[in-house]
């Protein structure tokens, strides 16, 4: 049985953005095929060769495995991978070193890391590892993150809907990395909305995954230019893919939680080019 999905997603320019349907930006931008039990799915997107993925194991343990758009004989034969447990603990084997995650705990992969399997210590409450990886320049070693170990930040007031604590993983005043940044921000209760007012960052590209989000609740992502906004609805473990050149906000009919992940040129976590609200169209 197959345990490893691919696709491709093309890279989509602002002139060809302004012309689509709801349909061709779900398309385009939206990956809501992540965390399928027993199996990897990995979305490769041109924007800076970013690669999305989500493994789940059960029984049996899942290896990591170059796909053929990576035209590589391993997955991080030149390429970093930061890997988010957002399920039941699991183990993932580098090389024959053993990394225990629990929930919410990271992991960072570098270079080089040619066998790397995962697998769940209850296939009944299984592990959920969400990847994100960027092509490296270099060999960093691997690295296991705690949660209890990630700077936390917390922003915004209940007056504006949006406290929020961030927790940083992969930045450049912590875990090493080459490009890559990651962690993640949890909502207050009664608090809905994220990175607002919006920025862009053309330095970089960024992938955002919704979770902790009750079946019946939704974010409204937005997205797009800041004069022509347009948005997505999304779910819980459901990924949007956002260009340097687009915004990325949202809005939840509920406090919720996501993963950012960024690559680009600068892995300064404050490198942003902010927006005014009254710009906003």
């Amino acid at each position: 049985m197959m345990t490893t999905r691919y696709a491709t997603r093309h890279a989509t320019g602002i002139q060809e953005y302004r012309a689509m349907s709801t349909t061709a930006l779900r398309e385009a931008f939206l990956i809501d095929t992540l965390f399928s039990p027993g199996e990897i799915r990995m979305t490769y997107w041109e924007t800076d060769r970013t690669v999305v993925g989500s493994i789940v194991p059960q029984e049996a343990p899942l290896q990591l495995e170059a796909f053929p758009g990576l035209a590589s004989t391993f997955f991080c034969e030149r390429r970093e991978a930061g890997v988010l447990n957002l399920g039941g603990p699991g183990r993932v084997a580098v090389d024959g070193t053993e990394h225990r995650l629990a929930r919410l705990d990271a992991l960072y992969l570098g270079r080089g890391s040619r066998e790397v399997v995962f697998t769940s210590e209850d296939a009944a409450a299984p592990a959920r590892f969400y990847l994100v990886s960027y092509p490296a320049h270099a060999s960093l070693p691997t690295l296991l993150i705690p949660q209890a170990q990630a700077r936390e930040v917390r922003l915004g007031t209940p007056e504006e809907a949006n406290a929020r604590t961030i927790r940083q993983f992969i930045h450049e005043e912590g875990a090493p990395g080459c490009q890559l940044v990651l962690g993640y921000t949890r909502l207050e209760p009664g608090s809905v909305w994220n990175t607002f007012p919006p920025h862009t960052h053309l330095r970089r590209s960024e992938v955002y995954l919704y979770f902790d989000l009750p079946e019946e609740a939704a974010v409204f992502h937005l997205m797009g230019e800041a004069r022509e906004t347009r948005h997505l609805v999304v779910r819980d473990g459901q990924a949007v893919l956002s260009p340097p050149w687009s915004i990325h906000s949202g809005c939840g009919t509920r406090a919720y939680s996501f993963v950012w992940a960024m690559g680009g040129e600068n892995r300064r976590f404050t490198d942003m080019d902010g927006i005014a609200v009254g710009d906003l169209r």
